[in-house]
């Protein structure tokens, strides 16, 4: 914070803001009206959601039979839809913690929506697994716990297990790391608000009061909380992949799995970030803080993972060709040239042609190319796994048992209805919440902000503009203005 800081680094917040206009910015969208832009998104969110709620509740009482699933194709759109929705829970625990750890400033604007998005995307997959269970109300035998039933136990060696744990495991610590985050803002919310609305929000702040202790204990948690979640970004993503890795299947059966659906979710991950970033920066007007340096390294990410990607798809291809072994061999051909041709060849546009627009600056910080490459992405990674399921399982050792899946109304009905509920909760969340971190950017203000930093910064050297701008400070009595969410001038 003290330490010396480049006036040429490009500033992070923009319009000259000072500490209460910092909270009134972020901190009035949860207090005013809902805007009729938000009322029509929740109507439709609402909408979408009761139909995939249907789809789901046809497929339990009608059973697995109203999917097109069959004996060679027992995994279709229900696994492709839970590891696409894994995948884009990344993004909000690497900005979180790994960001964090390297203190890279610029994840301040986006790390909030980041990590309600990574739960909300989890619930969305978690949902997947459940249902193809076929009978949910035993979903209790993949648990492993002292039982009446004889020696029935779960199959420790099975990587479905695995994910069980997995998935638990990131969804309580990426949880945890969201709402220790908000506790800070959430008294903020509370010191500016009145009746029911402020016990509410006293008893999400856990008392709250800003003192030196809390901040200290506060960053002792984050700290913790991101040196448990790393190694998670990186383990969650593995075991899923697990799941094809550890078969005998031409096509799945490789060890480049693991690092290549890491990068992919990481891909996938930032994607859908800047999908809702975009949408929500121009909704909230919080076009200065979340600027177009934001945009622009997350930007940089995609590009880094999207090659990434695309030398793994390579890679599979030469290793098929190198092996000599000629099941593997034809298990990309037929991804190329099969009856899915169409797939494979969209997923290869989008993740490897695509991002690579993203070498040229201009475009990697144009707000509409960016917009709708992000949407290509993800289009481009839902491809991926179609390809990765649905190709290899259609056409195995016996002809005679090739098929050819298409979904049915219900299975596109449950995927839309994940994106229902998807959308509805971050709707929610924007109501009740901060999306931009309010005491995060305060923090960094004086070595973010455009007044500090940057080629236009006017540095207030002079006791009088001193005098000005500890005076503003002062006025800024709306709570964590001056303690929950200032903790450099509290702490000064």
């Amino acid at each position: 914070m003290s330490g010396h800081v480049s006036p040429i680094r490009p500033p992070l917040v923009t319009g000259n803001k000072t500490y209460h206009q910092i909270t009134e910015d972020l901190i009035s969208p949860t207090e005013r009206v809902p805007s009729k832009a938000w009322i029509i998104g929740f109507i439709l969110s609402v909408t979408v959601f009761a139909f995939g709620a249907f789809c789901i509740l046809w497929t339990i009482w009608n059973g697995i039979g109203t999917w097109d699933l069959n004996r060679t194709i027992n995994w279709g759109w229900d696994i492709t839809n839970f590891v696409w929705w894994i995948g884009i829970g990344h993004a909000g625990t690497l900005i979180s913690a790994i960001l964090l750890i390297f203190r890279q400033k610029w994840r301040t604007g986006v790390n909030r929506a980041a990590e309600a998005m990574t739960i909300f995307a989890v619930m969305c997959a978690g949902l997947f697994p459940l249902i193809h269970m076929g009978r949910i109300w035993l979903a209790m035998f993949i648990f492993p716990y002292p039982n009446t039933r004889g020696p029935l136990w779960v199959n420790f060696n099975s990587p479905l297990l695995w994910d069980v744990f997995a998935i638990s495991t990131y969804f309580t610590v990426s949880l945890l790391f969201w709402y220790t985050g908000l506790v800070p803002d959430f008294a903020t919310v509370r010191d500016r608000a009145k009746g029911l609305r402020k016990k509410i929000y006293n008893f999400l702040s856990f008392g709250w009061t800003g003192s030196a202790k809390h901040w200290q204990r506060w960053e002792y948690l984050s700290l913790i909380l991101a040196g448990i979640a790393t190694p998670l970004v990186l383990s969650v993503h593995t075991i899923v992949s697990f799941d094809f890795a550890t078969s005998v299947i031409p096509g799945w059966h490789t060890t480049i799995f693991p690092p290549y659906f890491v990068a992919g979710a990481i891909f996938s991950g930032f994607a859908m970030v800047l999908t809702l970033m975009i949408i929500t920066r121009k909704i909230l007007g919080l076009e200065d803080y979340i600027t177009i340096e934001h945009i622009e390294s997350m930007n940089k990410v995609i590009l880094v993972t999207g090659t990434i990607v695309g030398v793994a798809y390579l890679t599979e291809l030469f290793i098929a060709w190198y092996s000599g072994y000629v099941y593997e061999q034809f298990a990309f051909f037929n991804r190329a040239a099969g009856p899915y041709w169409w797939s494979y060849f969209g997923m290869m546009f989008c993740n490897v042609l695509s991002p690579q627009l993203f070498w040229k600056k201009s475009w990697r910080r144009n707000i509409w190319i960016t917009f709708f490459m992000s949407i290509f992405i993800n289009i481009g990674m839902w491809f991926e796994r179609f390809v990765i399921i649905a190709t290899t399982l259609a056409r195995d050792y016996l002809p005679s048992s090739w098929s050819y899946y298409s979904p049915t109304w219900v299975e596109i009905g449950i995927f839309i209805g994940t994106m229902g509920l998807f959308f509805t909760l971050y709707l929610i969340f924007c109501r009740v919440a901060p999306v931009v971190a309010v005491a995060e950017i305060k923090s960094i203000l004086k070595t973010g902000g455009n007044q500090y930093v940057g080629p236009n910064a006017h540095h207030a050297h002079d006791d009088h503009q001193k005098d000005a701008i500890l005076h503003e400070e002062m006025l800024d009595k709306d709570g964590a203005g001056t303690q929950a969410g200032n903790p450099t001038f509290t702490e000064d």
